[in-house]
């Protein structure tokens, strides 16, 4: 198990060096493929009425006019250590965990990062954990009364619940339960935890139900398919032929044969919406890293946006390193592989 362990570490380390190259590569190379030169690239981070002077001495001070491979060197090692910005006037310093600087506001992103995302992890842990179990629940039930009015009902329910979009639902559901009867919290409420957990529960229902009744749908789809696969499996006419109770049968032999798929696609959601669940804190008017992220984009705030992409990767790798460690636990095999 420890040398599986390890050898996941290495992979997803890797994973996230690669994915930092990607990332430094749209950013930055991407731009001077189109056509993009230094002066052109520091435009962004000097004023309107900014000199050709001025602006060369920008593209200077930001390393425009290094080669690629010192660039990324530069950027990569800040992730890390930190490092200081000079911004003609004054210098900044962008302390370890560096992802990056915002010449527009001035402060650094990390901080900000910080700041947004118990909203969004508040959001995606909540939401979670309502539509894997509701979401597995119903696939089972499902799956062990196919074809009876609960599997119907259920299964019309999901399709709806894939089919409709996030702001649609959100919108309805805070114009009814919201504005509408008064029973739930309006949009852009949000309590810390540490202050008050049952206000912060009550602001988040809405958000966590709209979201899960999106999941719940694909996760008891994907249960009952998965069930129906493994029930008629001859393990399991095996372990009922051995008198086992109809109960261990499902749930020791038939769910364990059926979470593989689930966790796979369990640990990239999550991983996902840990990275900013973008639609949902746009329509609950959540100030979480979605938000963050819209409106650096509509700023065209590039460190913000950098920053940004680069903690929903490390929150995937992570999801995706934890669902391999759960694959060891569910099947013992993966740990010789």
């Amino acid at each position: 198990m420890l040398t599986y362990l390890l050898r996941r570490l290495i992979a997803s380390f890797a994973l996230l060096v690669v994915v930092s190259m990607v990332v430094f590569a749209i950013f930055y190379i991407f731009p001077r493929l189109a056509g993009a030169t230094p002066e052109t690239m520091a435009t962004r981070y000097v004023g309107r009425t900014a000199t050709p002077e001025t602006v060369r001495l920008m593209a200077e001070r930001l390393g425009f006019y290094d080669p690629i491979y010192t660039q990324y060197w530069t950027w990569f090692k800040t992730i890390f250590t930190g490092g200081t910005i000079d911004m003609g006037t004054s210098i900044e310093t962008c302390n370890a965990p560096c992802f990056g600087y915002s010449y527009r506001a001035r402060t650094a992103v990390w901080p900000d990062l910080i700041d947004r995302a118990p909203v969004t992890f508040s959001l995606a842990v909540g939401a979670a954990i309502l539509w894997l179990f509701g979401g597995v629940v119903t696939g089972i039930i499902s799956a062990l009364k196919r074809g009876s009015i609960f599997d119907r009902t259920s299964m019309s329910m999901a399709l709806a619940g894939v089919s409709l979009p996030i702001y649609f639902t959100g919108l309805m559901a805070l114009s009814i339960f919201s504005y509408g009867l008064g029973w739930t919290a309006p949009g852009g409420s949000y309590t810390p935890f540490a202050e008050n957990p049952a206000q912060w529960a009550y602001a988040l229902l809405l958000p966590w139900i709209t979201l899960a009744f999106l999941f719940s749908a694909q996760y008891a789809r994907l249960t009952r398919s998965g069930m129906l696969e493994t029930m008629g499996e001859d393990y399991i006419r095996t372990a009922r032929a051995k008198g086992l109770m109809e109960r261990t049968v499902t749930l020791k032999h038939g769910l364990r044969g059926a979470l593989t798929p689930i966790l796979t696609i369990f640990g990239l959601d999550l991983g996902l919406l840990l990275g900013g669940a973008v639609l949902t804190e746009k329509t609950f008017s959540l100030n979480g890293l979605g938000k963050y992220t819209v409106d650096a984009i509509q700023n065209q705030d590039l460190p913000r946006i950098l920053g940004v992409t680069m903690l929903a990767a490390l929150f995937i790798v992570v999801s995706n390193l934890v669902v391999d460690l759960m694959y060891a636990v569910i099947d013992p095999r993966v740990r010789t592989k």
